[in-house]
């Protein structure tokens, strides 16, 4: 339908209706934020009816436009335009916006509300997960079939997200890489909770994400002709596209818009009351939904189920053919995996030498590369130190997406843009970097978690080990924080045979990310004819070495401490000391197990018991007890020779038996 021929009073209607749904979600719930839903609902209309590729009777049908709210504060927006638009949410559910248990949280929950298509609510996030989203998308076309995956990834973005550094970090590289299938919508309506935005932020926005390759437009946010005719030259650009919209928070609210009161609390009765007579509604009725704006919305799902039944069929034609790399993707899509990957797995011998577990990595990395075409990542500028190249594979360019990605000196944005590939249907994504980097990325990797996507970190020079950089690079803490992200998988292998498991559990954890916890310095590959087999990897924690005798002593280690606690094993025994080593590489798989096999592995009735990591000690406790004695961190590391640190902190095998002595 062109623009000239639709019914303006009707959009009007159903604009206003957006509006005035989310501010009473709001005013019921006593709490969230009315403003931007009611400056930014003529946008949404548009989007939802008229350029926005969506079945509301099948959410997830992969060919569909994805949307991101990426102010997750302006949740009612989303929900009001989704419920009126036919998805599974009903008047009901708007009305228990906040409230225990609904399906209308305060920012939107992806998994939960059916058309949420990412979780929202830290700023900047939606605009780094769209470009991983973008990214995706034009990984499918490229690789697997052009015409089935050419959908568009729109955002909406706030004030507060134009200023969240992740933000701009991934604008950069969708400029960089010329992702025209991407396409924003800034609200400029200059404020924030604390006032004018003037008061910390004056960004000439378009001239930034110019310089950053973007194509820039400007309309009028309640001018709806100039935001269709944006939305259709975006369509056609071959670079992502931002329209900066000049909107007014809180539009209608004849004391609040354009004011800071509009954004974080409710409007109160009083100004809800004027606001709805602004609007020509009846001031004393709440949730009002028109009988016309009711047909009229769900026109969008006829539409929808048309679009969706025209790609089924596309996609029934295309799999008649074989096409391979489409029957690959469908089969991934579906089961996560496709058959027999597990195949390509290496094993490594004691005749390898020292291997640093990146090393090791590495190797497993491409030896799976083949039997996992849509596997892709990359490192932010540091493939060659991290292993992660692809080698066989291209770069991720514009105009031409392989499966090596390099994603700049931006481990913030890394980590938003892996999420936004976990969300595409088929791909395994990976990234890589320092563990100490870990921390610049911490948020996007905490919602991977909450979300259940399932990307893989490589984190590298996973302690002092790591030598000569110094304390700034050492890390100490971060394995801790790490561990403490629930439905985070943490895996710190001790020689190579368990990095290649630990790839494994990695790939086959489809519920939650995971993260691989490596070594710079090189490792003994352990014998596994002397020692337990590296599979046992796959319970978290194993017996490794048993003892020789009556149990005295229990030792417990992960990654490069394993080796050091075999060692002081030998010397131990040797004095007629039987100790027992145990591997435990991952807390979260051991933790899973019955208590039946922990008990088995841990023996509770063991006299000593301690725990050995060059990390700080937290959460060991739960392995060693009240009673054991952690080996570990206790303060920052320094600049020097990995050995000669290790030694200076009391990691040696001489040191460590001098520790054990005492306590027997």
């Amino acid at each position: 339908m062109e623009l000239e021929m639709l019914d303006q009073k009707l959009a009007r209607e159903s604009i206003d209706t957006i509006r005035l749904l989310s501010a009473d979600g709001v005013e019921k719930a006593r709490s969230g934020h009315p403003g931007t839903p009611m400056e930014a609902s003529p946008i949404a209309y548009l989007l939802y009816t008229r350029h926005l590729r969506h079945n509301p009777a099948n959410p997830d049908w992969p060919g569909r436009d994805r949307f991101i709210l990426s102010c997750g504060h302006a949740s009612m927006l989303l929900y009001s335009i989704l419920h009126l638009t036919g998805y599974d949410l009903s008047l009901d559910d708007l009305k228990q916006f906040r409230q225990l248990d609904s399906r209308t949280p305060g920012h939107p929950e992806f998994g939960h509300t059916p058309g949420v298509e990412t979780t929202t609510g830290p700023l900047g996030q939606g605009v780094a997960v769209g470009v991983g989203m973008a990214m995706g998308a034009r990984m499918l076309a490229d690789k697997v079939h052009a015409e089935l995956f050419d959908y568009r990834i729109y955002a909406l973005c706030s004030d507060g997200d134009m200023m969240e550094g992740v933000a701009a970090e991934a604008a950069s590289l969708a400029g960089h890489l010329q992702l025209g299938n991407l396409i924003y919508i800034y609200l400029d309506n200059r404020i924030t909770i604390e006032g004018q935005t003037d008061l910390a932020f004056s960004d000439e926005t378009a001239s930034r994400f110019l310089s950053y390759g973007w194509h820039v437009q400007h309309v009028e946010g309640e001018n709806l002709a100039e935001i269709d005719t944006a939305l259709t030259r975006a369509k056609y650009e071959t670079r992502p596209s931002l329209i900066i919209a000049r909107t007014h928070i809180g539009f209608g609210a004849p004391h609040k818009q354009d004011t800071a009161d509009a954004h974080g609390a409710p409007l109160g009765d009083q100004e809800l009351r004027l606001t709805k007579e602004f609007f020509g509604r009846d001031p004393d009725v709440t949730f009002d939904i028109p009988e016309a704006v009711v047909n009229h919305m769900l026109t969008v799902r006829e539409r929808g189920q048309e679009q969706e039944q025209a790609w089924q069929q596309q996609l029934g034609d295309a799999l008649a053919t074989n096409h391979p790399n489409l029957v690959t993707w469908q089969q991934s899509a579906e089961s996560g995996l496709p058959s027999g990957w597990q195949a390509a797995l290496p094993s490594f011998s004691v005749t390898d030498g020292k291997l640093a577990t990146r090393q090791a990595s590495g190797v497993t990395l491409n030896a799976l590369a083949e039997s996992l075409p849509l596997m892709l990542g990359g490192s932010a500028d540091l493939a060659p130190s991290n292993n992660t190249a692809l080698k066989k594979e291209g770069s991720f360019r514009p105009g031409a997406a392989d499966r090596n990605i390099h994603f700049g000196v931006r481990e913030h944005a890394m980590g938003a843009v892996l999420n936004g590939l976990s969300h595409t249907p088929g791909l395994i994504p990976f990234g890589g970097t320092f563990l100490i980097f870990s921390d610049y990325m911490r948020p996007p990797i905490r919602l991977a978690a909450m979300m259940g996507l399932a990307p893989i970190y490589v984190f590298t020079h996973d302690s002092i080990g790591l030598g000569e950089d110094g304390p700034t690079h050492q890390p100490v803490e971060q394995l801790a924080a790490l561990r403490a992200i629930p439905n985070l998988t943490v895996i710190r292998p001790c020689d190579a045979n368990e990095t290649a498991q630990a790839w494994r559990a990695a790939l086959e954890n489809r519920r939650g990310p995971s993260a691989l916890v490596l070594s710079r310095q090189g490792l003994p590959v352990l014998d596994r004819n002397l020692y337990g087999a590296a599979e046992g990897l796959q319970r978290g924690g194993y017996v490794l070495a048993r003892e020789d005798g009556l149990l005295k002593v229990l030792l417990i280690a992960s990654g490069s401490e394993v080796s050091l606690a075999l060692e002081a094993r030998s010397m131990l025994q040797a004095e007629g000391v039987g100790v027992r080593v145990v591997s435990l590489p991952c807390w979260e798989l051991f933790d899973a197990q019955p208590q039946a096999y922990r008990d088995e592995v841990l023996s509770p009735g063991a006299v000593v018991r301690v725990a050995v990591e060059a990390g700080i000690g937290m959460g060991w406790e739960r392995y060693v007890g009240c009673s054991g004695v952690v080996v570990c961190m206790t303060g920052f590391g320094a600049s020097a020779p990995g050995n000669a640190l290790m030694e200076k902190f009391g990691f040696t095998a001489d040191q460590l038996v001098a520790r054990i002595k005492p306590l027997l």
